[in-house]
């Protein structure tokens, strides 16, 4: 009794010293220590907290209240108190609100379906579990996260399922987690989210198999995990060791499972944490001593469970009573919300009444001669622009009609040049023949120069052809030589007649080669170009 009393007095005198000094802090300060007493000293961290989330809202600085309020929820979630952790939870979620901001939303969902798993609320707790993962797959898809970001929400959901007894459920989720998993992921370390790494991961899968009866893998994991969480969250070993407990107690372990339970009670008061975990751990170490006949611990361990039990969880309990006729605040603050804006419209209207009619008539015959002012100006701008549009199209059409008018003209041009140097050298041709069979008079080398005049002459005519062929279509020349540049000078030749519209028979006279020549050409610029049999030839040239 004399121990209790001075536990008291020494919590009622940090208390107090902590409400004088918290003038003197900041909002941030006082979160930060919040955080470093949460475990020692739950009361101290509690009073810092609120004291941060209102000196937080008088900043403005909604999201640093809202963390405040997430800490303090977890503080009373973490000591039993889970209607002072809902009533925080609750008031974080109606600060949130009216702002777009799904990550903050999603934490609150995950603490509430966790407070209502507490209470066997099977329904209402599996709906914000659900909901948080949902608003997180939301945002990963949004912001295009790392998958990994959803593991807390997937690891959540599992937890919950293995507590209330639904393993096959928990086995899924706790396989996902592991399917995202990354060691990559930043996880805040605040205590929103229970889970930080992979260790907490690998706890959910040692209970699992556990259950399954595959005891000796399920010890060798969580021994396997008690360094770790020495080291990084002490807190955890609560759980670990009535876990371990329960394990060698289905062995037939008496004595250590006892040690375990033991040295589980022990974390939980030196921690002040996962206090609704002792009642159980009683419960456990009652089987225990009755399976080792020893009827005076097993008496002292029910009655010790029953106490908690009926304080934690007993609708009668004056710290969870409240809970068991939980009224859905955040709704009931809406309506508020809603009706104090109705009444100001309300007002608003009224004011609007008041107005008189003539600056009404004022006011309307402005805006309606601005708006025939600007109507008409927009009219003559949208005319205007109308106008200088269809001049531009007809100017371009017409310089387009111009030098498409020129090119024919010029095509045909060389067509008839073409022509004429054929007949020119049909011409020359039958002089040739003429002179073959000519009189013994003319002398031979007479003959000779004449012969070669006329060849160097038909391919200076083909030079001259080619030339002003190019300088009319140079696009033409350009994108077929670009198209494909493996065409033979050869072929370039029959590319640019065929252009002309000119017939086999008039290619193979200019070009002093046989129709047949021709045909072998075409067929060899077929096979070049890769056409299907289907697409003709002079069509093709003709569209480039």
């Amino acid at each position: 009794m004399k121990r209790i009393l001075s536990v008291l007095c020494l919590l009622i005198i940090t208390i107090g010293y902590a409400q004088n000094n918290l003038k003197d802090i900041s909002a941030k300060q006082a979160f930060e220590r919040a955080l470093e007493l949460r475990f020692q000293n739950p009361d101290s961290a509690v009073a810092l907290l609120d004291y941060s989330s209102k000196s937080y809202l008088k900043l403005n600085d909604t999201v640093s209240a809202t963390y405040s309020l997430l800490e303090k929820a977890y503080v009373f979630e973490n000591t039993a108190r889970y209607a002072s952790s809902y009533d925080a939870l609750w008031t974080a979620l109606i600060l949130n609100d009216r702002r777009d901001d799904d990550k903050l939303k999603s934490i609150i969902f995950v603490r509430l379906g966790r407070i209502y798993s507490y209470n066997k609320r099977v329904d209402a707790s599996l709906k914000y579990l659900k909901s948080s993962l949902e608003l997180q797959k939301k945002r990963v898809k949004k912001l295009h996260l790392e998958k990994s970001e959803l593991v807390p929400y997937y690891y959540s959901l599992a937890k919950t399922n293995r507590e209330l007894e639904r393993s096959g459920r928990a086995q899924i989720y706790l396989d996902s987690c592991y399917l995202y998993f990354s060691n990559e992921i930043d996880i805040q370390p605040l205590a929103h989210l229970e889970y930080r790494s992979k260790e907490y991961l690998d706890f959910e899968k040692a209970i699992l198999l556990g259950r399954k009866g595959e005891n000796e893998q399920a010890i060798e994991i969580m021994e396997g995990l008690l360094p770790y969480f020495q080291d990084n969250e002490p807190t955890y070993l609560v759980l670990i060791y009535k876990f371990l407990g329960d394990i060698n107690l289905n062995l037939s372990n008496l004595n250590k499972a006892e040690e375990l339970y033991v040295k589980s009670l022990k974390y939980s008061d030196d921690y002040k944490s996962h206090v609704d975990f002792t009642p159980l751990v009683y419960e456990k170490l009652t089987e225990l001593y009755l399976l080792k006949n020893d009827y005076k611990n097993a008496f002292n361990s029910v009655k010790k469970a029953k106490e908690l039990d009926a304080k934690f969880f007993d609708g009668r309990s004056s710290i969870n009573q409240s809970l068991l006729e939980i009224k859905d605040n955040y709704r009931i603050e809406k309506d508020r919300q809603e009706k104090q804006i109705q009444e100001q419209y309300l007002k608003q209207l009224e004011q609007e009444e008041e107005i008189s009619k003539l600056q009404l008539i004022i006011l309307i015959g402005s805006i309606f001669f601005l708006l025939i002012i600007g109507y008409g100006y927009f009219n003559y701008l949208r005319t205007k622009h109308t106008n200088e549009k269809i001049f531009i199209e007809k100017n371009k059409e017409l310089e387009i009609k111009k030098q498409q008018a020129l090119i024919d003209i010029k095509n045909k041009e060389l067509a008839s040049s073409a022509l004429q140097l054929i007949e020119k050298d049909e011409f020359l041709k039958e002089i040739k023949s003429k002179v073959r069979v000519g009189t013994d008079k003319i002398k031979i080398h007479e003959i000779n120069k004449v012969l070669r005049s006329i060849s160097t002459n038909n391919n200076n005519n083909w030079d001259e052809f080619k030339h002003r062929f190019i300088s009319v279509n140079k696009e033409f020349y350009n994108k077929i030589f670009e198209k494909f540049p493996n065409l033979s000078q050869s072929d370039q030749k029959i590319c640019a007649l065929i252009k002309l519209n000119m017939s086999s028979k008039d290619m193979a006279r200019l070009l002093g080669i046989s129709v047949e020549s021709v045909h072998t050409s075409r067929h060899r610029i077929r096979k070049k170009m890769d056409l299907p049999r289907n697409v003709n030839l002079e069509d093709y040239i003709n569209s480039i």
